[in-house]
């Protein structure tokens, strides 16, 4: 039995019931031959019937069967096995989906209410002060007030013979009713209760409110994931929750079964510390336990945590790292070029009439957002710390009024998503976030700043006679309102509203920094080697807004904007003929972004026009400007929808093809060579690599749910099977295998030389009129040494077969550490320890291993 590697490289794959895990049994050759160590897999428990990702789970109790059940994953764990892999397992501790009539925890609970064993496994807060609710749980599921529902007929009394009752049906939801009335029901029989006075007064008597779906935002009483009413949030400081929740997964790690965890959304958690720390504690503790031909490394732990500028993730958190969010970011800002003077930025604001600024557009989205989608929870925030002001002796100093505008004033300047206080202890330091916010709500014109000091004195634990457990709470509400808030409001509005260029726009990017100098990459992947060397580097996920290579072409333009701006102005001149009244030349611009990013080198067909509408209703949605998701804009949609129908219709637009080609054609090798420079430093920076499903090829793809189609696997192995001629790869380089075969030759050698790939990061002395267009360094151990050369920005030089001409260098040099012999290469040309010119006319990337003569 082969024992798995420690953890060098990952592969997601996303299972489904159209890809379950005999798909990923059949892909364990495959996956070795390519150099991977262990499959990712998307979250596996029992989640709604179809789901498509995995993330609404519905049950703890069993693996999900359309994916092949229990027995189907340990075979597909044995097929990987025997081929050296092994498998990190996305788990979902947030939050549960909820709903419908297929989530025993959730029914139990609306049957017993605060009798059910789940109670206290949701996180609610039965004390809630609406008096509509009055202690109940508040359902808003339905499609129209309440006694529109009961007028209409749509609610109907059913036999609900899973909890040997019964329970009341709308559509697909089902609601349970009190034990106490089954007993009342099976007397009368079901048909007197057909009338909606009788169905309203058995309504009055049951442990929740049925509401209007709409009303969420303003009444829930219950934690749900972002605005997504469906997903419920559970406590996973409840031990008893804690335990349901983990209990497969930790099972299988002690079996062998799996090497790690990614732990999804741990920031909407009560106490991601305490959490991490405790998980970390329990998977060690199973360590000794494992089969002997299990990896004997530590369980590689990783969080999905989006980190805010200057952020850095606490080392007392246990963990391995983030799942590279961050470092997808940083990646993507170093291939864009400077734009100190905002002309791309400029030329948005003139377009659409929108800010230049991301900041101003941020501001915007976070009002907006906090007033519209979080007012239940924010008002219950506020609630508390009234609450707490008069238990200080301050109410008559801080009116509710300025107490919630000086709440609104933090939550909207707090740019990490949340602090790390509990309130176990005081004082605390809410740290520098906390810290900047509060610098920035005070330095507001009309600023509360009495109610401010007051709000920063509970957090920090520096005032005197507070209750404690309503403090912990108020922290605990606070920091689980900053941070879906911060998702719903940067990422899925203002990453929507804000065109400067959409490469930099996606999740975990920091938007407002456009580029990156070459020295500032250097000094955060130093920072990388000394704090994570074993976070997760991420190019592509299941989450991304665009693909690797969507990002890496778009950035092409960033490196000569008066060609771009004069394109663009052409596009719109050439589409005046088909511009329905009524379009906004924002959203057109960005359409713009999207054909160029997502045109494919052979030309358009297929379904790429139904994939481009895909994307393009929902960045409508997702913006909230001038069609929503609460209230879709159908007018709207529709002339949005038949301006790109007839900008795709080569009969009707030939001219905007033909400029679109020819734009494309000057920059298409330059993005290609973004594309393998990204993933160049992703293989080889400390870090370890993940590839997301089929973007061995290149990843042309958009937003959900376009990012998790099928993947023609039959294609990936064909062409890794295949002789390696570097002439025809440069040559035919839009077929993708040669990033195929460079992530396969950088892969092999992680395999290989795990010691040298965990070893030191330097950055390499460069030389020359291009120095600042290069990044070069070094990995190092003891006996080895990998050298890395990478140029960034240089889209007129690149040759249409992707080679990079000799003029752009103008003689610069690289200082190569001294080895023994020559440097072999990995990628590009072998080369003499020493100063070396690197001028060589052929790909221009570099990685080359040298042996340093120790033994």
């Amino acid at each position: 039995m082969n024992r798995p590697d420690a953890v060098l490289s990952t592969y997601r794959l996303q299972f489904h019931k159209n890809f379950p895990f005999a798909a990923g049994a059949a892909l364990a050759g495959y996956l070795r031959r390519l150099g991977v160590s262990h499959v990712y897999a998307s979250p596996i428990l029992t989640a709604r019937a179809g789901s498509q990702h995995g993330y609404d789970v519905i049950s703890y109790d069993e693996i999900n069967p359309e994916l092949g059940g229990i027995a189907g994953f340990r075979v597909m764990a044995e097929a990987l096995r025997s081929e050296g892999l092994g498998i990190i397992l996305d788990i979902v501790p947030n939050h549960v989906a909820v709903g419908g009539d297929d989530n025993a925890m959730w029914l139990d609970l609306l049957k017993r209410g605060r009798d059910s064993r789940y109670a206290d496994w949701f996180d609610i807060d039965f004390d809630d002060s609406d008096p509509v609710l009055g202690g109940r749980v508040h359902v808003p599921f339905l499609g129209a007030p309440l006694q529109e529902v009961l007028d209409g007929g749509q609610l109907e009394l059913v036999e609900d013979p899973q909890r040997a009752g019964f329970a009341l049906r709308y559509g697909e939801h089902l609601y349970p009713i009190r034990t106490e009335d089954d007993v009342a029901v099976r007397a009368g029989g079901i048909e007197s209760f057909r009338e909606p006075e009788a169905l309203r007064e058995l309504l009055s008597r049951q442990h929740y409110q049925l509401d209007y779906w709409r009303n969420a935002s303003d009444r829930l009483n219950w934690r749900r994931f972002f605005e997504i009413t469906q997903l419920a949030g559970m406590r996973m400081e409840n031990p008893d929750a804690f335990e349901a929740a983990h209990r497969l997964a930790l099972g299988f790690y002690e079996e062998g079964l799996i090497d790690g965890l990614r732990i999804d959304h741990v920031d909407g958690l009560a106490d991601p510390a305490g959490y991490c720390a405790m998980l970390r504690a329990r998977l060690d503790a199973l360590a000794s336990r494992r089969p002997d031909w299990a990896t004997p490394e530590p369980a590689w732990l990783i969080v999905e945590k989006i980190l805010a500028p200057g952020e850095a993730l606490p080392a007392a958190w246990g963990v391995d790292g983030t799942t590279g969010y961050d470092f997808m970011d940083q990646v993507s800002a170093v291939l864009h070029g400077e734009d100190a003077d905002n002309r791309l930025g400029g030329f948005w604001s003139e377009i659409s009439g929108r800010p230049a600024s991301f900041a101003d557009e941020e501001q915007s989205a976070r009002r907006e957002v906090l007033e519209h989608g979080f007012e239940g929870q924010f008002e219950a925030v506020v609630d508390r710390l009234m609450a707490l002001a008069s238990a200080a002796g301050r109410e008559e100093d801080i009116p509710r009024g300025a107490m919630r505008r000086a709440t609104a004033a933090l939550c909207c300047h707090m740019r990490s998503y949340r602090t790390y206080l509990t309130g176990t202890t005081a004082p605390e330091d809410p740290g520098p976030f906390f810290g900047e916010a509060l610098e920035a709500a005070r330095a507001q014109p009309q600023a509360e700043l009495i109610a401010l000091e007051f709000i920063a004195g509970v957090m920090s634990g520096t005032l005197e006679a507070l209750p404690v457990e309503l403090r912990q709470t108020v922290i605990r509400r606070l920091n689980q309102l900053t941070s879906p808030l911060a998702a719903r409001s940067v990422e899925d509005t203002a990453f929507y509203r804000y065109g400067r260029l959409l490469s930099r726009n996606d999740v975990g990017f920091d938007a407002a920094r456009f580029a990156m100098p070459v020295a500032d990459f250097h000094n955060l992947m130093a920072e990388r080697q000394e704090q994570q060397p074993r976070a997760m580097l991420a190019l592509a996920t299941h989450d991304h807004k665009r693909g690797a290579d969507v990002r890496a072409r778009l950035a092409t333009v960033s490196h000569d904007v008066a060609d771009w701006q004069q394109a663009v102005s052409g596009w719109f001149e050439i589409n005046d003929a088909i511009r329905p009244e009524g379009l906004d030349r924002g959203d057109e611009y960005q359409l713009y972004q999207m054909l160029l990013g997502t045109w494919p080198v052979e030309g358009i067909g297929g379904d790429y026009g139904e994939r481009l509408q895909g994307w393009w209703q929902k960045a409508l949605r997702e913006a909230k400007l001038r069609t929503g998701w609460v209230a879709p804009n159908e007018a709207y949609e529709t002339i949005a929808s038949d301006f790109l129908q007839a900008a795709l219709d080569p009969a009707r637009s030939a001219r905007l093809h033909d400029a679109l080609r020819a734009y494309l054609d000057r920059i298409a090798p330059a993005a290609a060579l973004n594309g393998l420079a990204q993933l160049v430093l992703q293989c080889t920076v400390p870090g370890v690599p993940d590839t997301y499903q089929g973007s061995e090829f290149w990843d042309f793809s958009m937003v959900d749910p376009d990012n998790r189609r099928p993947v023609d696997y039959g294609a990936r192995e064909r062409a890794l099977s295949q002789p390696v001629d570097e002439d025809e790869l440069l040559a035919t380089w839009d077929d993708g295998r040669i990033k195929q075969t460079i992530l396969h030759r950088l892969l092999l050698a992680r395999r290989d030389h795990p010691a040298l790939f965990a070893g030191d990061y330097g950055r390499l002395p460069v030389q020359g009129a291009r120095a600042d267009r290069v990044i070069a360094f070094t990995r190092e151990n003891e006996k080895l040494a990998l050298a890395v050369i990478v140029p960034i920005g240089c889209p007129a030089s690149v040759a249409p077969d992707l080679t990079l001409r000799e003029t752009w260098w103008e003689e610069t040099d690289v200082a190569l550490p001294s080895i023994v012999g020559e440097w072999s290469p990995l990628v590009g040309k072998a080369m003499a320890a020493g100063t070396a010119s690197i001028a060589d006319g052929g790909l221009g990337c570099h990685v080359l291993l040298g042996r340093k003569g120790r033994d």
